[in-house]
């Protein structure tokens, strides 16, 4: 019997390469429903080498172009994730939950009802309303698996292990384009410059991300959340291969590294599959083993890595409003409003206002106090931006 599937962002990086995999095993699959936010015509493309019934795209435009398409008149397609019960009539097998964004957090909550398994690689979503996705995940009785490269390795790592017996996690950082700029040279350094990460290909907000190192930042938050962690046991080492993707010290004296090639089919793949059978096993890279060379973070570089300092032990919407604050100014330096230095002294500057350093005894209570709270942020980073 095929696998029943739903992709949520199957247009972007994570959703494309979820879409390569199943292509060659596409006789035990049957993809259920895929959505996009804009880009229609990847979606139609996707949708018709399939025979996918279900789409969602939830821009307007997109949406009524698509509507144009003769393919469409036949199945179904919606412009909201309100559509999700007209659409599951069982549980799927497999869900997917990749949508980028603050955005991606109230589809990822609603679509556990219909999923006996989901991946998510939205950190959004983990960060802003992981005790609103656990708590649907225990009611549905749906099983999680984290697909970021690094929480896929943790994961995997502690399948059938007592965390009592966990020493030290740590998480390690290519330390992205700039790891040996000159500091005097940051302030000016362009878009090009800090998108070109010299390990991955990914999207231009998680590559201005790792640049900055929030993108290990929001690791951080999401291991402490998944793996129920303390934040003292947790640490960021820079690792400039990206081969070893999680290293986990034992009480008992033995240490677990995990090892995979920067390639996201990898941590996917095996989300997918009970095992990943399909994928073709390289040799070990005795050339990086021999020479791993993890450095410590030096914080001069990566000022962002005090937020660590500030975090709350318990989760809370403090850590809405970090995400949040990073999304707009990433989002005003892709616009060259701001310089690529700004973005961590107005991100400080933010947190630093009482009305957001009170929430940090505050947990999430539903997605729409998530999403107010969202445009109350950025507000307040235009009233800072456009003042500068």
């Amino acid at each position: 019997m095929k696998k029943k599937i739903a992709i949520l962002g199957s247009t972007g990086s994570i959703g494309k390469t979820l879409i390569n995999i199943i292509k060659k095993d596409k006789k035990n699959f049957e993809i259920v429903l895929l959505s996009a936010e804009n880009n229609y015509k990847e979606l139609l493309k996707q949708a018709k080498y399939f025979k996918v019934k279900n789409l969602i795209i939830t821009n307007q435009h997109s949406y009524l172009k698509i509507k144009r398409d003769k393919y469409t008149k036949n199945i179904q397609t919606f412009n909201t994730f309100d559509s999700f019960k007209k659409i599951f009539k069982t549980k799927m097998d497999y869900t997917m939950s990749s949508i980028t964004g603050i955005q991606g957090l109230k589809p990822t909550i609603d679509i556990i009802k219909y999923s006996k398994k989901i991946a998510i690689a939205n950190k959004e979503s983990i960060i802003c309303g992981w005790n609103l996705i656990e708590k649907n995940l225990n009611k549905y009785k749906t099983h999680f698996v984290p697909v970021d490269s690094e929480h896929f390795s943790i994961w995997y790592a502690l399948r059938n292990i007592n965390k009592d017996l966990i020493d030290k996690i740590y998480l390690t950082a290519s330390g992205g384009p700039f790891l040996n700029k000159p500091l005097n040279k940051l302030k000016n350094a362009n878009i090009k410059q800090a998108i070109n990460h010299p390990n991955w290909k990914m999207g231009k907000k998680i590559s201005i991300d790792s640049a900055t190192m929030m993108n290990k930042v929001f690791e951080i938050i999401e291991a402490k959340k998944i793996f129920k962690i303390s934040y003292k046991k947790l640490s960021i080492l820079v690792h400039p291969k990206s081969y070893v993707h999680a290293i986990i010290k034992f009480r008992n004296g033995l240490t677990k590294l995990v090892v995979h090639d920067t390639d996201m089919k990898i941590p996917i793949a095996n989300s997918l599959y009970s095992s990943s059978r399909f994928l073709k096993s390289k040799n070990l890279d005795l050339k990086v083993l021999n020479n791993l060379d993890f450095r410590e973070i030096n914080v001069k570089r990566f000022p962002i890595t005090k937020i660590l300092n500030i975090l709350p032990e318990k989760s809370s919407l403090f850590e809405n409003v970090i995400v949040s604050s990073n999304d707009k100014l990433v989002e005003l330096f892709l616009k060259k409003i701001i310089k690529f230095t700004d973005i961590e002294k107005i991100l400080f500057r933010t947190l630093n206002i009482n009305e957001f350093k009170k929430l940090k005894s505050k947990k999430p209570n539903n997605v729409k106090e998530i999403i107010n709270l969202d445009k109350i942020v950025h507000s307040k980073i235009n009233k800072i931006v456009y003042k500068l």
